[in-house]
Protein backbone atom coordinates (compact mmCIF):
# COMPACT_ATOMS: atom_id res chain seq x y z
CA UNK A 1 0.00 0.00 0.00
CA UNK A 2 1.15 3.61 -1.32
CA UNK A 3 0.93 5.99 1.76
CA UNK A 4 2.00 9.55 2.43
CA UNK A 5 5.55 9.82 3.42
CA UNK A 6 6.43 6.23 2.52
CA UNK A 7 9.80 7.64 1.95
CA UNK A 8 12.19 10.94 2.04
CA UNK A 9 11.11 13.32 -0.67
CA UNK A 10 14.75 14.27 -0.59
CA UNK A 11 18.16 11.77 -0.69
CA UNK A 12 20.13 14.89 1.52
CA UNK A 13 19.62 13.54 4.22
CA UNK A 14 22.44 12.20 6.92
CA UNK A 15 21.17 11.00 10.47
CA UNK A 16 22.96 12.30 13.21
CA UNK A 17 23.91 10.42 16.06
CA UNK A 18 22.90 11.44 19.45
CA UNK A 19 25.44 12.26 22.16
CA UNK A 20 23.55 10.70 24.84
CA UNK A 21 22.73 6.60 25.18
CA UNK A 22 19.68 5.26 26.07
CA UNK A 23 20.94 3.57 29.05
CA UNK A 24 21.60 7.08 30.42
CA UNK A 25 18.25 8.20 29.74
CA UNK A 26 16.28 5.52 31.57
CA UNK A 27 19.03 5.87 34.10
CA UNK A 28 18.34 9.30 34.94
CA UNK A 29 14.37 8.58 34.75
CA UNK A 30 14.59 5.17 36.87
CA UNK A 31 13.09 2.96 34.03
CA UNK A 32 13.03 2.36 30.48
CA UNK A 33 11.22 3.98 27.56
CA UNK A 34 8.08 2.25 25.81
CA UNK A 35 5.49 2.77 23.71
CA UNK A 36 1.88 0.97 24.70
CA UNK A 37 -0.36 0.81 22.06
CA UNK A 38 -4.07 0.49 22.87
CA UNK A 39 -6.26 -0.92 19.90
CA UNK A 40 -9.92 -1.32 19.51
CA UNK A 41 -13.44 -0.81 18.41
CA UNK A 42 -14.60 2.66 19.27
CA UNK A 43 -16.18 2.85 23.12
CA UNK A 44 -14.45 -0.34 24.43
CA UNK A 45 -12.79 2.33 26.46
CA UNK A 46 -9.43 2.70 25.18
CA UNK A 47 -9.10 6.80 25.84
CA UNK A 48 -10.55 5.83 29.66
CA UNK A 49 -8.53 3.14 29.95
CA UNK A 50 -5.40 5.29 28.91
CA UNK A 51 -6.47 8.12 30.97
CA UNK A 52 -6.36 6.49 33.87
CA UNK A 53 -3.01 4.12 33.71
CA UNK A 54 -1.67 7.58 32.82
CA UNK A 55 -2.92 9.16 36.11
CA UNK A 56 -1.92 5.64 37.90
CA UNK A 57 1.65 5.76 36.51
CA UNK A 58 2.39 9.12 37.45
CA UNK A 59 1.76 8.89 40.61
CA UNK A 60 3.86 6.45 40.77
CA UNK A 61 6.58 8.07 39.61
CA UNK A 62 7.10 7.16 36.23
CA UNK A 63 6.98 9.49 33.16
CA UNK A 64 4.19 8.88 30.85
CA UNK A 65 1.94 10.83 28.38
CA UNK A 66 -0.83 9.70 26.13
CA UNK A 67 -1.50 10.10 22.66
CA UNK A 68 -4.86 10.15 22.06
CA UNK A 69 -7.02 9.61 19.04
CA UNK A 70 -9.43 12.62 19.35
CA UNK A 71 -6.35 14.85 20.51
CA UNK A 72 -4.40 14.10 18.00
CA UNK A 73 -6.32 14.62 15.26
CA UNK A 74 -7.42 18.72 16.45
CA UNK A 75 -3.64 19.12 15.39
CA UNK A 76 -0.58 17.08 14.14
CA UNK A 77 -3.48 14.92 12.10
CA UNK A 78 -6.27 17.83 11.66
CA UNK A 79 -5.44 17.02 7.50
CA UNK A 80 -6.68 14.19 7.63
CA UNK A 81 -10.17 12.17 7.50
CA UNK A 82 -10.88 8.38 8.08
CA UNK A 83 -10.62 7.02 4.35
CA UNK A 84 -8.05 3.91 4.45
CA UNK A 85 -5.30 5.94 3.29
CA UNK A 86 -5.94 8.50 5.73
CA UNK A 87 -6.22 6.07 8.40
CA UNK A 88 -3.13 4.88 7.51
CA UNK A 89 -1.28 8.23 7.51
CA UNK A 90 -2.59 9.07 10.50
CA UNK A 91 -0.96 5.39 12.50
CA UNK A 92 2.23 6.40 10.83
CA UNK A 93 2.60 9.67 11.97
CA UNK A 94 1.64 8.25 15.54
CA UNK A 95 3.72 5.47 15.43
CA UNK A 96 6.57 7.48 14.13
CA UNK A 97 6.08 10.75 17.07
CA UNK A 98 5.70 7.60 19.99
CA UNK A 99 8.76 6.27 18.65
CA UNK A 100 10.65 9.06 19.26
CA UNK A 101 9.26 10.01 22.53
CA UNK A 102 9.62 6.30 23.72
CA UNK A 103 13.18 7.39 22.85
CA UNK A 104 13.41 10.09 24.49
CA UNK A 105 12.81 7.59 27.57
CA UNK A 106 9.12 7.99 28.24
CA UNK A 107 6.19 5.82 28.45
CA UNK A 108 3.92 6.53 25.54
CA UNK A 109 0.01 5.58 26.17
CA UNK A 110 -1.71 5.57 22.60
CA UNK A 111 -4.89 5.31 22.32
CA UNK A 112 -6.36 4.54 18.50
CA UNK A 113 -8.61 2.26 16.88
CA UNK A 114 -5.80 1.83 14.59
CA UNK A 115 -7.84 -1.00 13.04
CA UNK A 116 -5.33 -1.79 10.30
CA UNK A 117 -2.85 -4.84 11.55
CA UNK A 118 -0.55 -4.13 9.02
CA UNK A 119 -0.50 -0.02 10.24
CA UNK A 120 -0.18 -1.55 13.93
CA UNK A 121 3.00 -3.95 12.50
CA UNK A 122 4.42 -0.46 10.96
CA UNK A 123 4.50 1.62 14.62
CA UNK A 124 5.42 -1.56 15.73
CA UNK A 125 8.79 -1.37 13.48
CA UNK A 126 8.99 2.46 14.81
CA UNK A 127 9.59 1.72 18.05
CA UNK A 128 11.10 -2.01 17.61
CA UNK A 129 11.33 -3.81 20.74
CA UNK A 130 9.90 -1.30 23.02
CA UNK A 131 6.67 -1.41 21.60
CA UNK A 132 3.46 -3.09 23.08
CA UNK A 133 0.48 -4.29 21.37
CA UNK A 134 -2.47 -4.56 24.16
CA UNK A 135 -5.76 -5.28 22.72
CA UNK A 136 -8.48 -3.43 24.15
CA UNK A 137 -11.10 -6.90 23.93
CA UNK A 138 -15.56 -5.50 23.31
CA UNK A 139 -17.34 -6.97 21.12
CA UNK A 140 -19.36 -4.68 18.70
CA UNK A 141 -22.82 -5.10 20.92
CA UNK A 142 -21.22 -4.17 23.93
CA UNK A 143 -19.66 -0.75 22.48
CA UNK A 144 -23.23 -0.08 20.88
CA UNK A 145 -24.87 -0.02 24.47
CA UNK A 146 -22.33 1.81 25.47
CA UNK A 147 -21.66 4.28 22.64
CA UNK A 148 -20.52 7.41 24.48
CA UNK A 149 -20.50 10.07 21.83
CA UNK A 150 -23.55 8.72 19.86
CA UNK A 151 -21.49 7.67 17.21
CA UNK A 152 -22.92 4.01 16.22
CA UNK A 153 -26.44 5.81 16.40
CA UNK A 154 -24.79 7.90 13.69
CA UNK A 155 -23.24 5.53 11.58
CA UNK A 156 -26.72 3.12 11.44
CA UNK A 157 -28.29 6.55 10.47
CA UNK A 158 -25.88 6.42 7.30
CA UNK A 159 -24.82 9.71 8.78
CA UNK A 160 -21.29 8.58 9.43
CA UNK A 161 -19.21 6.97 6.75
CA UNK A 162 -16.80 4.34 6.88
CA UNK A 163 -17.25 3.55 10.36
CA UNK A 164 -15.12 1.02 12.11
CA UNK A 165 -16.78 -2.25 12.84
CA UNK A 166 -19.99 -1.52 10.37
CA UNK A 167 -18.66 -0.72 7.44
CA UNK A 168 -15.14 -0.40 7.25
CA UNK A 169 -13.55 -3.11 9.03
CA UNK A 170 -11.35 -3.81 12.21
CA UNK A 171 -8.63 -6.68 12.35
CA UNK A 172 -8.32 -7.52 15.64
CA UNK A 173 -4.56 -8.22 17.42
CA UNK A 174 -3.59 -12.33 16.64
CA UNK A 175 -0.79 -11.95 19.14
CA UNK A 176 -1.28 -9.15 21.45
CA UNK A 177 1.69 -8.68 24.28
CA UNK A 178 -1.61 -8.36 26.75
CA UNK A 179 -5.32 -8.03 26.32
CA UNK A 180 -7.61 -6.59 28.36
CA UNK A 181 -11.39 -7.33 28.18
CA UNK A 182 -13.38 -4.31 28.78
CA UNK A 183 -16.65 -6.06 27.94
CA UNK A 184 -16.38 -8.63 31.07
CA UNK A 185 -13.73 -6.71 33.71
CA UNK A 186 -14.36 -3.67 35.46
CA UNK A 187 -12.32 -1.14 34.66
CA UNK A 188 -10.37 -0.81 37.74
CA UNK A 189 -9.22 -4.51 37.26
CA UNK A 190 -8.24 -3.78 33.15
CA UNK A 191 -6.11 -0.43 34.68
CA UNK A 192 -4.54 -2.85 37.36
CA UNK A 193 -3.43 -5.05 34.98
CA UNK A 194 -2.33 -2.82 32.14
CA UNK A 195 0.04 -0.38 35.30
CA UNK A 196 1.49 -4.28 36.37
CA UNK A 197 2.29 -4.84 32.64
CA UNK A 198 4.18 -1.35 31.96
CA UNK A 199 6.06 -1.70 35.33
CA UNK A 200 7.63 -4.88 34.45
CA UNK A 201 8.31 -4.29 30.90
CA UNK A 202 10.08 -0.81 31.55
CA UNK A 203 11.53 -1.98 34.84
CA UNK A 204 15.65 -1.82 34.43
CA UNK A 205 17.74 -4.75 34.42
CA UNK A 206 19.25 -5.24 38.27
CA UNK A 207 22.76 -6.31 36.59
Amino acid sequence: MNFKGSSPKSENITEVEHLVAGEQRARLKGHKGGVFWLTGLSASGKSTLAMSIERELTKLGFHVYVLDGDNVRRGLNADLGFAPEDRTENIRRIGEVAALMADAGLIVITAFISPYREDRDRARKASADKFHELYVAADIETCKKRDPKGLYKKAFAGEIKEFTGIDAPYEAPENPELKLNTGQDDIETCVSQAVDYVKASVALDKS
